[in-house]
């Protein structure tokens, strides 16, 4: 079983101006639609359309709308109830190629909600599932939150992948000797929050051929106990660092309508090719496979099996 948490789930919302968006200005919608979101909400679709076994765990209260988008998408899903309501994300496309985001915080979590989905979390998991914590924190959570999430689930015999920026991104890092997950998947604005360098230049570097800063980077972490780093590069591609030695594969081309959900959709592309027990370059190819077809989608869609071009081919070990 692959078991998703978001911690931070959201209604995502996305509007397309067709046209440059103009600050101050009177916009007209040329189409409008709302999606079930958070990370690991995205994850989880993306597992269940490739017909594999999966449970979403996310807070929210009896009857909000993100449930019934959820049973709408038939994906199973176990939500522990809360007293506030699942934040609305709002994505804007506009011309030339701009997508502007506009992000609710989320309700605040009290203890009790918080220990009682902490709960929910370790008792869905067990010995040889696969849970994957994405995303922000919901107000009131410790920023410490993926550090105790990741030492009690792999208690309970599970592998545990982390998705996550900021604060709580930086708890983790600061925790590797004793919180090491076996999954990590930063792009690179979070691989340079974790090393104190600007996440911009090294996407750029590695989009003009200079690997090694990533590389490095990747491996330093996977040495430090991280079974295996895959940094989502954008256009730049993605670098996987796992076994000993690390690999990198171009992005593929594609078109680019809404980059909403790339991020989890290579996490779902990279958890489905483990549960299919392929080898580390098949696994980066299916993981930028997916978030290329992602790419390609509108809004916060995450893409099914026959979205998807994988061509290891293009992989190359550094």
């Amino acid at each position: 079983m692959i078991i998703t948490f978001t911690a931070n789930p959201s209604l995502d919302r996305t509007v397309d101006l067709g046209g440059p968006l103009v600050p101050g200005g009177v916009h007209r919608l040329q189409s409008d639609r709302t999606q079930p979101g958070g990370k690991g909400v995205n994850v989880a679709l993306g597992v269940h359309r490739a017909g594999l076994p999966v449970t979403a765990v996310l807070p929210a209260a009896p009857g909000d709308p993100l449930l019934t988008l959820l049973e709408a998408e038939g994906l199973p899903h176990r939500a522990s109830p809360v007293a506030g309501r699942v934040r609305t994300n709002l994505t804007v496309l506009s011309t030339p190629q701009l997508t502007t985001k506009l992000n609710e915080p989320g309700a605040e979590l009290d203890a009790s909600e918080i220990t009682a989905l902490e709960e929910l979390l370790l008792m869905s998991a067990g010995p040889g599932d696969s849970v994957m914590l994405s995303g922000s924190l919901a107000p009131g959570l410790p920023a410490d939150e993926y550090v105790r999430l990741v030492i009690a689930l792999r208690e309970r015999g599970a592998k545990v992948g982390v998705d996550t920026s900021d604060a709580p991104l930086a708890a983790l890092a600061g925790a590797l000797d004793r919180a090491a997950p076996d999954f990590l998947k930063p792009n690179a604005e979070e691989l340079g929050q974790i090393l104190g360098a600007d996440g911009t230049a090294l996407e750029a570097e590695a989009a003009a051929g200079r690997l090694d800063p990533v590389a490095q980077a990747a491996l330093d972490l996977h040495h430090r106990g991280v079974g295996a780093v895959l940094v989502t590069l954008g256009g730049a591609g993605g670098l996987l660092a796992t076994e000993g030695a690390a690999w990198y594969c171009p992005a593929p081309p594609g078109e680019v309508v809404s980059t909403v959900g790339a991020g989890d959709s290579a996490t779902a592309g990279y958890l489905i090719a483990r549960a299919l027990e392929e080898e580390p370059a098949e696994r980066l190819a299916r993981a930028l496979a997916y978030g290329t077809a992602a790419v390609g989608l509108p809004g916060t869609t995450i893409p099914r099996p026959d979205h998807v071009r994988i061509d290891a081919s293009r992989v190359t070990r550094l």
